[in-house]
């Protein structure tokens, strides 16, 4: 197995303006009912400075790849904050900051710039403002476009904007105009994925009225990405699409199986050592993690690594060459070997590498599944 994996550093922000009743991260409405003032903004960065010297330390580096601020609601907390963290964590690459348009107090992005931040990713999810209603965003499709344009205005070379479908009672024609709203704004990156229903969320409990089924938003999904590639836009992951040089370097770690450490309350990390691979959680509650930020860690068993590097690896458009099966997980090829076989010859993989088929993609749930142990969740 390789000794230096590339490794990236995860950081959670956990607080919003307000949970989106769809969101099933670890988000918490602001104390104090919603008062800014009340983000308690120093002792939370005193906590993450404490859990870098920790996690650096766990990894034996002072240094990592790229770095992703996400949240909850990032942008709630000032440029400094993130300038201070950033001093000692000594990023090579990529570092990217979720901003929502509804929380655009400290949106002054040209500082968040000089703080060390190089790439924004905007919360829009929809320009209809019913959806937006239904969502429970706290902004307008106008807070969006404006948002958009200050992170243009404030020099950053690359952004990204999220945006759903199969959002309730919507059409394919209305996702797709999402869509083009979205490309009028010229990101160079677009995450465009389906609204799914999560356990846990008030979306569980109540589900909206109106939600597309399956063949409805097949059709969305069809016409989205056709409008996309006319765009100039290349899909390189399940809901990822950029032109060309804007791919996410962080979350292409991820799906490529690199380590990473989280921190943050309830952030999540991967860490390799002597052969074994160790997922790391962080205490949820921001209370309880300002209280003790080391949290837990727990090894992969063996015969579930083949599963979770395939969970990842498989998203990519274009999966990854085979030899970076065994240098990622210490695992001989042979162990997949059959059932990459079986899947190539249904039509669902590639034989030249680990990729799925269009095919295979339509499918993507079923064919990781067959890499996964018996009873595992897919």
């Amino acid at each position: 197995m390789n000794a230096s994996l590339p490794t990236s550093l995860y950081v959670h922000l956990p607080w919003c303006v307000r949970k989106c009743p769809y969101c099933d991260f670890n988000s918490h409405a602001l104390p104090g009912g919603g008062q800014r003032g009340t983000l308690p903004v120093r002792d939370y960065l005193a906590a993450l400075q404490a859990d870098m010297r920790f996690e650096q330390a766990r990894f034996d580096r002072e240094g990592f790849a790229t770095a992703y601020f996400g949240g909850g609601t990032p942008s709630l907390f000032p440029p400094a904050a993130f300038g201070a963290l950033l001093d000692t964590a000594n990023i090579g690459g990529e570092v990217t900051m979720e901003a929502n348009p509804g929380a655009a107090e400290h949106h002054d992005f040209a500082a968040y710039r000089r703080a060390g931040i190089t790439r924004i990713s905007i919360g829009g999810q929809s320009f209809d403002p019913g959806q937006l209603r239904r969502l429970g965003r706290i902004h307008s499709a106008d807070e969006t476009r404006r948002t958009a344009r200050q992170v243009v205005a404030a020099g950053f070379d690359s952004f990204n904007i999220d945006l759903m479908y199969g959002l309730p009672g919507q059409t394919v024609a209305a996702a797709v105009a999402d869509l083009e709203q979205a490309i009028r704004l010229a990101p160079p990156h677009i995450s465009w994925y389906q609204l799914t229903i999560e356990p846990n969320t008030a979306f569980a409990r109540r589900p909206p009225p109106g939600l597309p089924d399956a063949d409805h938003a097949a059709a969305m999904e069809d016409a989205g990405v056709a409008v996309l590639a006319r765009h100039g836009y290349r899909r390189y992951e399940v809901s990822a699409y950029a032109r060309p040089g804007h791919e996410c370097a962080h979350n292409l770690n991820y799906w490529r199986f690199g380590d990473y450490a989280g921190i943050g309350a309830g952030a999540h990390g991967k860490h390799t050592v002597r052969g074994e691979v160790r997922r790391t959680a962080k205490p949820r509650q921001p209370r309880r993690f300002m209280a003790d930020c080391r949290g837990e860690t727990t090894p992969v068993p063996p015969d579930e690594l083949a599963g979770e590097f395939m969970m990842n690896a498989l998203r990519l458009t274009d999966g990854v060459e085979a030899a970076l099966f065994p240098d990622r997980t210490g695992l001989p090829l042979a162990c997949v070997q059959e059932v990459w076989d079986e899947l190539a010859e249904w039509g669902m993989m590639r034989r030249d590498r680990l990729a799925l088929t269009a095919r295979g993609h339509r499918h993507l749930d079923g064919v990781v599944a067959r890499f996964l142990p018996p009873g595992a969740p897919a």
